[in-house]
């Protein structure tokens, strides 16, 4: 048996992926997770702590009672528009609770950390793919919190010892290869997703923010990251930090883009479905391409995507939302059948 792990946000969709990516190699896992995003079926019931990382008695109390080899963090908010309309959510949750935790890990003498970041710390890239050295500037709430936690930890590493990797992820999408778990945002932004329940007739139809970009199809590209490719990079970090390594960053990326065009066409072709699309204006600081250079964890940490055909990635999803509709149809017709009269004896 391996170190034990606590995983923070663990009930969450990537979350959820790691605990059970973790489990298969043998750590031990312990997840905490206030299931204000996460879904508490998501995980084992008897590995999962109800709670916030701010709460620091909660988690001082934690660190007493299991030895905690390093902590994962995936419990931050992620959604762009509402981090404007609400950044004193995104940097009390994101930043300052992320604060109380890294302090308690100080304190109690645990020094390995994995953050999950983003690529919206670039805010409008100057150039793509982007690699680890492209200047940060980040232009929403959320992306700014990332970047805060990040120089964070490289303070830490300076001062206290508390060695950390940075992950900056570009979009996350797909679901476990065995179909076990997925995507289950409410609300749901994320295009694939999105165009899954086009797909299933639960949408009316996507739409298309912007068909005049400076792509090939007009439409905006994005680099899409199978959750299990991103899995195995986390994994492969956390080992690399219990070896001996040394705080560092990196992107995680496809290395290729996909338009939104090419992904509403790839999962007309997976689900054999007509989706509805309508146009809509573009988005204010939606820039037309998104790409990561990855090549530096390939490189380091070893790893090897193994997902990275757009097909693939979406037909994992749409496994994940079909077992999802059928088993909404076995409730619903379990609630739907009149309840049988008593008999009397």
């Amino acid at each position: 048996m391996k170190q034990k792990v606590l995983v923070a946000g663990g009930a969450g969709y990537i979350g959820s992926h790691m605990v059970k990516d973790l489990l298969a190699n043998g750590y031990e896992v312990l997840v905490l997770d206030n299931l204000s995003k996460g879904h508490r079926d998501a995980v084992p019931h008897e590995r999962l702590v109800l709670g916030n990382i701010g709460d620091r008695d909660l988690v001082e109390t934690l660190f007493d009672q299991h030895a905690i080899a390093a902590v994962m963090h995936f419990a931050a908010f992620i959604e762009v528009g509402e981090s404007v309309r609400e950044p004193e959510k995104y940097y009390r949750n994101n930043f300052a609770e992320t604060l109380v935790l890294l302090d308690a890990m100080r304190r109690h003498g645990i020094a390995r950390f994995i953050f999950s970041s983003t690529a919206a710390v670039y805010g409008t890239p100057k150039q793509t793919p982007i690699t680890e050295d492209h200047p940060l500037h980040p232009i929403n709430p959320y992306g700014a919190s990332k970047a805060m936690v990040e120089q964070v930890l490289k303070d830490f590493d300076s001062a206290y010892g508390l060695k950390s990797i940075v992950l900056r992820y570009f979009n996350a999408a797909g679901a476990d290869p065995d179909g076990e778990l997925g995507e289950r945002h409410d609300p749901e932004t994320h295009l694939i997703p999105l165009v899954l329940d086009a797909a299933a007739g639960a949408r009316d139809a996507i739409a298309i923010f912007g068909q005049d970009y400076d792509t090939p199809d007009g439409t905006c590209i994005r680099d899409y990251i199978h959750v299990a490719d991103l899995c195995q990079a986390h994994r492969l970090a956390l080992d690399a930090l219990l070896q001996g390594g040394e705080f560092n960053i990196y992107n995680l990326g496809n290395g290729r883009g996909f338009s939104v065009r090419e992904v509403i066409d790839a999962a007309a072709a997976v689900t054999e479905s007509q989706i509805p699309c309508r146009a809509a204006p573009r988005r204010p600081g939606d820039p037309p391409r998104l790409i990561a250079d990855s090549t530096k964890a390939k490189r380091e940490l070893g790893w090897t995507p193994e997902y990275t055909d757009l097909a693939t990635i979406i037909r994992h999803a749409w496994q994940f939302r079909q077992r999802c509709m059928a088993a909404e149809s076995t409730v619903s017709r379990t609630t739907d059948s009149p309840t049988p009269l008593s008999t009397r004896t």
